[in-house]
């Protein structure tokens, strides 16, 4: 059995990466709805690694005898402006996942979880990843996104991007 408060907040991680893939198939039909389908296509394939994420935590729980309790997936709430603003909504929101990771990791740090913390490195490096790629975007933008042909060049990386599952083995 695991720590009472490790078990608490890793099931509402679960929550949390369901949400997740939420707010990314909204920034997914946001830039579908702007005509960028390598945009879309990006957040898209986020939302199917933010789903494999909280199947990860499930499968998790359920393989240390915890029991799941599924809560309500919150309507994201975000407003996108600007082809940038959702790129930063999507920044701020891998910083904000990581600091959830980072939370459960020292609660089972302190109970001394060691079998919830080596569960935990694959995220701690996932999330590394994430936000580096969300910058990365930023950043490309930024040189790119206001000329048409950059625009349509970045479009087309994006729409490059194919889906990859998680090598995570419980």
């Amino acid at each position: 059995m695991l720590n009472e408060k490790v078990a608490a907040l890793c099931n509402e991680q679960i929550n949390k990466e369901f949400y997740s893939a939420y707010l990314y198939l909204d920034i997914a039909n946001y830039y579908a709805d702007q005509g960028l389908d390598g945009f879309a296509n990006w957040y898209t394939i986020q939302a199917q690694e933010e789903r494999d994420h909280a199947i990860l935590f499930l499968q998790y729980l359920q393989n240390n005898g915890e029991r799941v309790t599924l809560e309500a997936i919150a309507k994201p709430d975000k407003e996108f402006n600007c082809h940038r603003c959702a790129l930063e909504v999507g920044y701020e929101h891998e910083q904000y996942v990581t600091s959830l990771i980072n939370t459960i990791y020292e609660a089972a740090h302190e109970a001394k979880d060691f079998r919830t913390m080596q569960f935990l490195d694959w995220f701690v490096k996932e999330q590394g990843e994430e936000e580096k790629n969300a910058d990365d975007m930023l950043k490309k933008y930024d040189l790119y996104g206001s000329d048409p042909k950059g625009l349509y060049s970045l479009n087309s990386e994006l729409a490059a991007r194919v889906y990859t599952a998680p090598s995570l083995t419980l």
